[in-house]
């Protein structure tokens, strides 16, 4: 189950119907669909991850709906950010399957990636940032990657 602020629980498919909803109800404008997943730590005992799905309406905001889980705590920051990465991919599938189905196809999905220049995740944007652009998928890192680092970080705590 995907959770909305304005429209609370819903289910992959209530999301995909209000995502097309969103886009159509403007066609001449331009839109982002965007996943992003992030992780907090809880006191070595478990990990929460939230993905987030959002539909940027260029330069007029927007809508997002988030998913969350939790997890076994995992020592090791490289299998967290490959698990994340793993969640992003997912969704993104998911999604854009279901814009195949419905003739969806101009909307490209962009996957937001919690590594960065700076700090201990460094080492492993060539990989996750590979394993998306594989996937057929742009890829954003930080500072650009805001469907992770703000939108589903605001859900993990």
């Amino acid at each position: 189950m995907f959770r909305s602020p304005s429209k609370g629980e819903l289910s992959f498919n209530e999301v995909f119907e209000d995502l097309i909803s969103y886009t159509n109800k403007y066609p001449e404008e331009k839109y982002k669909l965007i996943i992003g997943t992030d992780s907090h730590a809880f006191a070595k005992e478990y990990i929460v991850f939230v993905t987030a799905i959002i539909a940027h309406r260029i330069g007029k905001g927007g809508r997002f709906y988030f998913q969350k889980q939790k997890t076994r705590y995992m020592e090791s920051l490289r299998q967290r950010i490959y698990y994340e990465t793993f969640l992003s991919l997912e969704v993104a599938t998911r999604l854009t399957e279901k814009l195949a189905e419905n003739g969806q196809c101009e909307l490209n999905v962009e996957i937001h990636l919690d590594v960065g220049e700076r700090g201990e995740t460094r080492e492993i944007i060539k990989e996750v940032v590979g394993m998306v652009i594989g996937s057929g998928y742009d890829a954003r890192i930080k500072p650009d990657s805001y469907g992770a680092t703000t939108v589903a970080d605001r859900f993990t705590r």
